[in-house]
């Protein structure tokens, strides 16, 4: 009997793992809304839940592990949370007509921005590290 729970319990809680991981994000996501409320702040309720989230990594109290499931199933579904946006433009097809190269603009600029600012940010953590290693 013992034998068979075994070989059940890694599969029940193998299947479960990414709904409670997904919970999480709900719950950090829901306390973040309520911190950014009472502490009137100027922050996107997801950007101060991510950051909860990296506190709670980083002190150790949440592991890296109890997150990486669900996350990786949220990556590679993030298409089908697009679907609905990208079905809501076709409703401004006016709006793209007149005004859309500039928003097109926009958003090219700032992906090169983002994607700038994210290599700078990895070339330095990458030279710090080995900068680190080679005085260890």
């Amino acid at each position: 009997m013992a034998l068979a729970l075994g070989r059940v319990t890694p599969r029940v809680l193998h299947h479960i793992q990414v709904p409670v991981q997904v919970l999480l994000y709900a719950g950090l996501f829901v306390v973040a809304e309520y911190v950014v409320s009472w502490l009137h702040l100027p922050l996107p309720a997801n950007l101060v839940g991510m950051v909860m989230l990296l506190a709670l990594i980083v002190c150790r109290i949440v592991p890296l592990t109890w997150v990486r499931a669900g996350a990786r199933w949220l990556l590679a579904e993030m298409l089908l949370f697009f679907v609905p946006a990208v079905v809501a433009v076709v409703n401004y097809a006016q709006l793209l007509m007149v005004d859309g190269w500039r928003i097109f603009l926009v958003i090219a600029i700032s992906t090169m921005l983002v994607l700038g600012a994210t290599a700078w940010v990895v070339d330095r953590v990458y030279r710090f590290e080995m900068r680190r290693l080679n005085h260890d």
